[in-house]
């Protein structure tokens, strides 16, 4: 029964935040959702954590990108951006109005 409670909690730290960019917003239009997710989280893991997120949807795909990170300059000094995942995730079912805006 701990092992339920343990795999539940992680999936609610699978996903950090929703990416809100202009680009992914115009994916909005076909039910395709872009979050920043954990770099270890698996597609399955990924989709569980939008359905127990967001009820009464089903994911119908998940497609993930590797964000390396990308060298930066502050005055004198270089250091490095973070490196991350994200992931485009196609649902069935009413849109998620908290992201679109409607």
């Amino acid at each position: 029964m701990t092992n339920t409670n343990t795999n539940k909690e992680r999936l609610y730290d699978v996903i950090k935040r929703p990416i809100i960019t202009e680009k992914s917003m115009t994916g909005t239009a076909d039910n395709k959702y872009t979050f920043e997710v954990r770099k270890d989280a698996s597609k399955i893991e990924i989709a569980q954590a939008v359905e127990l997120a967001y009820p009464n949807r089903k994911v119908k795909k998940v497609r993930t990108v590797y964000m390396p990170s990308h060298q930066k300059r502050m005055g004198m000094k270089f250091g490095r951006t973070q490196s991350g995942k994200k992931a485009i995730v196609t649902i069935v079912g009413d849109p998620i109005e908290e992201l679109t805006g409607v």
